[in-house]
């Protein structure tokens, strides 16, 4: 995870169940908030490509298909590498442009790893993704075969009836274990808010992973029924910037489920710039876990540059 020579990695500051307990959400006004967001006329020409460039240097370029093969793998590097073709590229003057990492199952590290040569990150789900159930022992090892592996993100799921129980200890310690498996690796905690029920219990899972030393927070794993949405999104990256303003880490955000479309990315962008500011809006605090949404992207970028729409099969799928 590349980030500049000042940034100071989250660390376990200690459970403060007093505050957890406290927390409270306003799904009302939350929803109104939610709903400005999708209503508001988006940005245009010119703002919009560069908008656009900057959701795609975001971008966790995913595959987590039961079907995934070496190959296919290969393929999406390839593309994490070269996002835009090189006549878009030319004429939108940009260069040396990459997705912000990939995402891949810990099998699918070593043909990621031979195309990437350390160029991105490769992030591997683990913790028995998606639903997480196994033994404690077995998801820690999970981690550790991983970042063996080359894997430089991992990016966990959480042990959703921890939450949904309120053991909220329980759901410390497993984070605190997670992050010292991972070492050097950054950890994405995937809370599975589709799972969580309420945004009271979304908020008090970020802080509690944020508690115990987690370097993102992330919404989804893509398999539940309900992924990202903006209500949830905006719990989060609230629950992230009083954690700020409290300890003093800065701990990103990764929307993942869902993000299929260049104006559903806008509408993060949007959101990580007004509910935390510009400084949020760089790779190392901001990830998009998407598949189909680079295809999309390049899409509106073509038709800046040329003025036409092209069909989604003139650009190559990851």
């Amino acid at each position: 995870m590349t980030h500049n020579s000042a940034f100071k990695r989250n660390e376990a500051v200690g459970l403060d169940l007093g505050w957890v307990n406290q927390i409270k959400v306003n799904r009302n006004a939350s929803d109104r908030r939610a709903a400005s967001l999708a209503n508001r006329r988006t940005v245009k020409k010119e703002y919009q490509a560069a908008w656009l460039i900057k959701a795609l240097q975001c971008i966790d370029l995913t595959t987590l298909g039961g079907d995934d093969t070496p190959g296919r793998v290969e393929r999406l590097c390839m593309k994490a590498l070269r996002p835009l073709r090189a006549d878009l590229m030319e004429a939108l003057g940009v260069s040396n442009l990459t997705t912000g990492a990939v995402c891949v199952y810990h099998e699918m590290i070593t043909p990621a790893a031979r195309i990437l040569q350390g160029r991105l990150p490769i992030a591997a789900v683990s913790t028995a993704f998606p639903a997480g159930l196994a033994s404690m022992e077995t998801k820690v090892r999970e981690i550790e075969l991983s970042v063996a592996a080359g894997a430089t993100e991992i990016d966990i799921v959480i042990t959703r009836q921890h939450v949904l129980t309120g053991n909220w200890q329980a759901l410390y310690d497993e984070m605190v274990a997670y992050r010292k498996a991972c070492g050097e690796a950054h950890v994405k905690a995937i809370l599975a808010t589709g799972d969580l029920l309420t945004l009271e219990n979304v908020a008090k899972a970020s802080w509690v992973c944020m508690m115990a030393g987690s370097d993102f927070i992330k919404t989804s794993t893509g398999k539940e029924g309900v992924n990202a949405t903006i209500p949830v999104a905006l719990t989060m990256v609230r629950t992230i910037r009083e954690y700020h303003e409290q300890y003093g880490f800065q701990v990103g955000f990764k929307p993942a489920g869902g993000v299929s479309s260049a104006k559903s990315a806008l509408q993060y962008l949007t959101l990580m710039k007004e509910e935390l500011g510009r400084e949020w809006l760089e790779p190392h605090l901001f990830r998009i876990g998407a598949s189909s949404l680079l295809t999309d992207i390049e899409r509106q970028l073509e038709h800046y540059v040329t003025g036409n729409y092209s069909a989604n099969h003139r650009h190559a799928q990851p």
